[in-house]
């Protein structure tokens, strides 16, 4: 391969890692529900919530007013009449907790329940991706299983260190219990639905170990492999949107008796607008989700390049 094509993929897959690393931090997709008893004056965005790749976050940015009462008066005059006026205390909305108040009157389960392996070991997926891409910018097999070998070493490490030895794992853990039980009183459910996170949890990470092991032996053994590097980060936006499609069909899907209203099964919008009762449903993507687009657009090139240039060099055509 030629100088020019290789410093053009270099810039492409380091460009798409850097718009990977800042997505972590940005929203991906947003869903908001109104209704005529959330009046726009005090909910001008609705009940709005926002998606992260760790974690779901208050999209609300208003504020309510509450009135307090407050005692005037001096003690020591007995003269004086103690007194009482009305103040006024304004205090940021919180429409994760609106949502999950709503979801509860029609007994879905609370949102934190939703995507807890997801979004508890997102950090180290985007780990994973960062030592591939990392891999991908280089086209020397040997310098590719170099980059794969200390980054997934590191990536391992990072992962064992703050899930056992720093205790992450018993956070999420607890997180997960008092996020589930928030709502109703079911002790066994709820340690039985503990139970089952720290098993998947567990099984994942050591299903991310057995990945990495795959992806260098696939490097070391199998040129073409190597396209995977990239492939796999940039088919994010569509992994995204399945497994935001499929925990949207489980909430509407296993709805539980202790909600006040009764309805049928259903599956949530993913995309547009819907209605649910006298809820209407909006869910659309977000910042972070453009930027997802924009990491695979840059990584799209570099693999069809680096791809061309394999079969050159293998005297295809």
């Amino acid at each position: 391969m030629t100088r020019a094509p290789t410093q053009i993929i270099r810039l492409l897959t380091f460009g798409a890692l850097l718009v990977l690393l800042v997505t972590y931090f940005t929203p991906i997709w947003w869903v908001s529900l109104t209704a005529p008893n959330y009046p726009p004056d005090a909910f001008p965005d609705g009940i709005r919530i926002h998606f992260h790749f760790n974690g779901v976050f208050n999209g609300c940015k208003g504020t309510v007013i509450k009135k307090a009462e407050v005692f005037q008066g001096d003690l020591g005059d007995s003269r004086e009449a103690e007194m009482r006026s009305q103040s006024t205390q304004q205090q940021q909305l919180d429409c994760v907790h609106e949502m999950n108040t709503i979801n509860h009157y029609v007994g879905m389960y609370p949102i934190d329940a939703g995507a807890p392996v997801e979004r508890g070991l997102s950090r180290y997926f985007f780990g994973f991706f960062a030592a591939m891409l990392a891999a991908f910018a280089f086209p020397s097999r040997k310098t590719q299983i170099t980059i794969l070998v200390v980054g997934f070493l590191a990536v391992a490490a990072w992962m064992g260190g703050e899930m056992y030895g720093a205790g992450r794992l018993g956070e999420l853990l607890e997180h997960y219990r008092v996020a589930a039980g928030a709502y109703f009183n079911e002790p066994a459910t709820i340690a039985r639905w503990t139970a089952n996170l720290e098993l998947a949890l567990k099984a994942t990470m050591a299903g991310l170990l057995a990945i990495m092991l795959i992806v260098l032996a696939g490097v070391w053994y199998s040129r073409p492999f190597s396209l995977l590097l990239a492939l796999v980060p940039a088919l994010l936006p569509v992994f995204f949107v399945v497994d935001y499609a499929g925990w949207l069909w489980f909430f509407g899907h296993n709805l539980h008796p202790w909600g006040a209203f009764t309805v049928k099964p259903f599956m949530p919008t993913v995309f547009g607008e819907g209605k649910v009762a006298q809820f209407s449903t909006y869910s659309y993507p977000y910042i972070g989700y453009g930027l997802l687009l924009l990491a695979s657009g840059l990584l799209v090139p570099a693999i069809l390049m680096r791809r061309k240039a394999m079969r050159e060099e293998a005297g295809g055509t």
